[in-house]
This record gives structure tokens, sequence and C-alpha cells, in this order.
């Protein structure tokens, strides 16, 4: 696969110490806009283009607390592990992980303590956020002249959906880099209102497929809540065939999604996009066999860094790739990141 070319992305030195910028997790464009994410705080960041045609560089970073707009299950500088954004009508989707999380080994620790730090799991509900944040002038806010309201999802939350499903269930204790439950990614299809929410699994990949949950949130209140599917249930599952792989981002594209795909546990890659044809008309469950996706093209990843984890589409149709843990190559200078675009099947 070659990039066709790059893009700076350039942050302010708060994120720079927060270290957003070698932490991105999400992105999406909008406009002149782009929406961003670390997987290490609890706000959104929002940077501009100097070309919407065709933009070299992103600049004129602003954060935005969440906290300020919706309530989180945590303390407002918690990290909600943000790692799927969506833009869809007058609203910005965010969606955290909801994973699990094991400690890491420490250098120059004894093997006891490395062993103690690897049995220490948490179960991090300060990640389990969906949230649906109202825009009024490209700025999050709780309300907009239009009466459109930022809202969150109350209880009950996925996590206690899924405690007795018979695929899912028994993976919300793993931590997500064990191929636990991991949410990675998230498109919306559908007017405002009445939209259908997909969330893309990192894991678990259950015997080499790959799992989309789809999820119909309606405000209730000052609140989300899952509403009911045809069978009765909250949400519906899909099974996908991406090579063994799990997802690590979804982006919309027409009534399509765009598959950023990668392995489940701590592993460098492959990491490949495929398309599902039609998948923002589904609202059954399906099994979605390999000769019904397409594979667009494979991406370059690094032996500890380069981590592809965000798709999104520019106004030209090519796609903008960013990564997580970036190659030295990639920091060219402070508070900036290098970010690829490539160009999609046509």
């Amino acid at each position: 696969m070659n990039v066709e070319r790059t893009v700076r992305l350039c942050f302010e030195a708060g994120a720079v110490a927060a270290e957003t910028h070698v932490n991105l997790s999400a992105v999406r464009t909008d406009g002149a806009h782009l929406w961003i994410a670390g997987d290490e705080t609890a706000t959104v960041e929002r940077l501009t283009c100097d070309s919407v045609d065709r933009p070299t560089e992103y600049r004129e970073h602003v954060s935005f607390p969440l906290a300020d707009v919706v309530p989180l299950p945590g303390e407002a500088d918690e990290e909600v592990d943000i790692e799927g954004i969506s833009r869809n009508g007058p609203y910005l989707w965010v969606v955290g992980s909801h994973s699990s999380k094991r400690k890491k080994i420490k250098n120059g620790q004894s093997d006891a303590k490395a062993a103690k730090r690897l049995a220490s799991v948490s179960a991090e509900p300060s990640r389990r956020v969906l949230a649906r944040i109202a825009l009024a002038d490209d700025v999050p806010a709780g309300t907009t002249p239009e009466g459109g309201r930022s809202a969150a999802l109350g209880g009950p939350g996925l996590v206690d959906l899924l405690d007795d499903d018979e695929h899912l269930g028994p993976f919300l204790a793993i931590p997500g880099k064990d191929n636990g439950l991991d949410i990675e990614g998230i498109a919306v299809h559908g007017e405002p209102g009445a939209e259908r929410v997909f969330l893309g699994l990192r894991g678990p990949v259950l015997r080499g497929w790959a799992v989309v949950l789809q999820v119909a949130p309606r405000e209730d209140d000052d609140e989300l809540r899952l509403t009911k599917f045809a069978d009765g249930e909250r949400y519906v599952k899909h099974f996908l065939d991406l090579d063994g792989l799990g997802i690590r981002d979804l982006c919309a594209h027409g009534e399509d999604l765009l598959i950023l795909a990668g392995p489940s546990m701590d592993l460098d890659g492959p990491v490949r996009i495929y398309r599902w044809p039609g998948a923002g008309r589904i609202e059954a469950p399906e099994v979605v066999h390999r000769d019904e996706l397409h594979r667009e093209l494979d991406l370059p990843y690094g032996e500890g860094d380069d981590h592809a984890e965000g798709i999104a589409l520019l106004p030209s149709g090519e796609l903008l790739v960013v990564y997580d843990s970036p190659a030295r190559r990639r920091l060219t200078e402070p508070g900036v990141v290098i970010a690829d675009v490539v160009q999609l099947k046509a």
C-alpha cells in the first residue's frame, strides 16, 4: 500500500503535556474541522484545516472536557478511553472502550512484583461511556438554540445488558488487551432521533469472527436509553469474518461501513481496511462471510509503534489514518504528529 501523502496535526501545549498527540484513538472529519481524541483523557479535541479540499495541516487546537456537557460515570478528569467518534446531523457521538484493564509490568521491577502486577485487573467503570454531544457553532454544548441536547447513556448500560450474553458475557471481566470486551469504533446512520449506532469490537474475536454491536439509543428525559429491536433485545450482534482480526475503528461511507481491522491482542499487525456493503440498512443479526466483504487495502505498521487506530473520510474521498504510539519519524517537532492519507479503491 502506498501512502498518497501526509498531513500535519498540530496540538497545543496542554494536549502535549497529556500526551494526547501520541495516544490518538479516534478521529472524524467535519468540514474544515477534525474531531479527534486520545485514549488517556476525558476530552475531545478539535483541529481546523488549512484547506478543506486538500488539507496539509490541521491546527487551531481546542480541547473540550466531556464532563462540561454530559455526566460521566467516573470523575471529571478520569480516563474515559475514548475509542470512537462519529458525526451525525447536529451531534457528535463518542464511545469509551468499556474494557477492563490489566496492569503493565514496569522496567526494573523484581520478578515477584512484575507477576503481581500482571495479576491485577480493574473493571474501569469510567470507560463505560456512550454519549451524544450537541454542537452549536462547532462547539460542544449542553443544549443548542434549535433544541438539541447532549445526553449520555443511562442504565441499564451495555455492560449490564451483556452480562448474560452467551457470546460476550464470559469476556466482560477479561482485559481488552487479552481479547476481552473492547469497543474501538462507532458509526452512526439515520436521522437524528432515529439513529442506528454500530459499535465495533476489537475483542473478543470468537474463533476468528469479529463482532459489531448495533444499538438504537433514544432520548429519555436527560439520558439516552437503548430501545428494543423487533426481537425484543436492546442490541443486535453481527459476526464478521475479518481474517481473524478485530475491529479498530468504523467509518460510515454512504450506506457502507469501512472497517479498520487489526489484532485483538497486544500485537503489531497486520492492519487492513475492509468494506461492509450496505451495512447501514441492516437491522437484524447477520453473519457476514468473507466473500461478502471487500478488502480495500493494507496499512503500514511498525514493530512496537505505528498502530493505526482511527480512520476518517476527507471531502476528497481519500481516507485519513491516525496512529497510536507513532513512530519517531511522525514526530517532526514538538506538538506535531504526522497522519497518513490513503486512496480507497475506485
